[in-house]
């Protein structure tokens, strides 16, 4: 009985031979017309997805402050602007319809905080209407966002 033990070099023998640079159909050097195609192509999908392109949305200025608190990651999100547009959660909404979002969002999820990115110029009023509304649906944390102060402000 033979055995089917061979050593490794012996098996691959046969791959030398037939992948020699000899035996290899291009020979010369590369053409770089293809390789500026390539990279001509790149360069397209890049300027593309690039953040350069002006997304849609609305413009809010935020309030300055000192302090950098935070809130939590995966807070339900309201956007007031100055024109008096609401956004709840990307979604654009009324005041009266913020209330039964809140507790729509309660509803899903229990343990929900809110996070309300006001422009500067929104009155106080809207705020804590907002503010109470959320409290009502059962939300216990509310923060208000605002843009860290710089050191020449």
């Amino acid at each position: 009985m033979k055995s089917t033990y061979e050593p490794v070099h012996e098996r691959l023998f046969h791959m030398r031979r037939r992948f020699r640079p000899a035996n290899r159909r291009m020979r010369g050097v590369v053409d770089a017309g293809p390789l500026a195609d390539i990279v001509l192509l790149f360069f397209f999908f890049f300027i593309l997805v690039s953040p350069f392109v002006m997304q849609p949305g609305v413009r809010v200025e935020l309030p300055g402050a000192e302090f950098t608190d935070g809130a939590t990651y995966g807070s339900l999100v309201v956007t007031l602007s100055q024109e008096g547009l609401v956004f709840f959660n990307d979604e654009r909404t009324t005041l009266e319809g913020l209330g039964p979002a809140f507790k729509q969002s309660v509803h899903d999820r229990s343990e929900a905080s809110l996070l309300i990115e006001a422009d500067g110029r929104v009155r106080h009023e809207v705020l804590i209407r907002i503010y109470n509304l959320a409290r009502e649906a059962g939300i216990q944390d509310v923060v208000l966002a605002s843009r860290i102060l710089s050191s020449e402000e």
